[in-house]
């Protein structure tokens, strides 16, 4: 990859898109991972205006540390950086609180855990419409269009995505040019929805160098007995992930109404 070009390239599509759509900027929930470090650190090359916002909800303190490390960081290397702290904790307990018990807590664990994501898009939105930004997502191409690991109208509730066409192991490649602080390279990916340390390894089964090679066998028709062993179960491990999150890759169906019945 031509690592350079690939980084001008991509500002240079932010700042058309944003003056052709008359916004002042960009605003991007920074979660003190590899995505959103790379993809507020593109935006804020752009020169335009650019709001970090810290949305913590039951945080593990590493996550926190490492967004609040980032934002200084960008603060200090590009004046047109502002950064929000917004403490989502306290709403999200209350809307737990005011939502019927269950009888086993585990049931809606995930439930929980993308309800946490939603309301963190409802506040950027709420700060993208008050400063007139766009929403910068932080999805990559394997979590995207491959596994679909993100919420729907969660972290996938965005208005533009920069490096969805970047695999992971090329997003952490511009971050290397970039000067992403180590911190953020050598942490485990993790999508910070839990108010853990789990990894997104922990939770498919796989990693995103081996869940790239699993893509792209898919993309050329491999099926499962072209394989054995851990290649097999990789491959089986993303076509899972693929087929039970397609909703989420593909647009909203429609009902439509015959004209034999207007």
């Amino acid at each position: 990859m031509q690592t350079e070009k690939v980084i001008d390239h991509i500002v240079n599509w932010l700042q058309d898109y944003a003056t052709k759509a008359n916004i002042k900027g960009f605003t991007i929930g920074i979660s003190g991972g590899i995505d959103s470090a790379v993809t507020s650190t593109l935006c804020a090359r752009t020169g335009l205006q650019l709001l970090c916002l810290e949305m913590p909800i039951h945080q593990a303190a590493s996550q926190v540390t490492r967004a609040s490390n980032h934002i200084k960081w960008l603060k200090a290397n590009y004046q047109n950086v502002d950064r929000q702290l917004v403490d989502l904790t306290p709403t999200f307990d209350s809307l737990v609180n005011s939502l019927p018990a269950v009888e086993n807590e585990e049931d809606r664990f995930m439930s929980l855990a993308n309800t946490r994501a939603r309301l963190r898009m409802t506040t950027l939105y709420y700060f993208a419409a008050l400063n007139k930004l766009l929403v910068a997502g932080t999805g990559n191409k394997v979590e995207d269009f491959g596994v679909g690991f993100y919420t729907k109208y969660g972290d996938g509730g965005v208005d533009l995505s920069p490096i969805a066409d970047l695999l992971k192991t090329e997003v952490y490649e511009i971050a290397k040019v970039l000067g992403i602080n180590d911190d953020i390279i050598k942490a485990a990916p993790t999508d910070g929805l839990w108010g853990d340390d789990r990894t997104d390894e922990d939770q498919i089964g796989a990693s995103y160098p081996e869940l790239e090679w699993a893509m792209q066998m898919h993309e050329e028709g491999k099926v499962d007995t072209d394989f054995s062993d851990r290649q097999k179960e990789v491959f089986q491990i993303y076509k899972k992930f693929n087929r039970a999150n397609k909703h989420k890759m593909l647009p909203i169906p429609v009902c439509e109404i015959p004209n034999s019945l207007k």
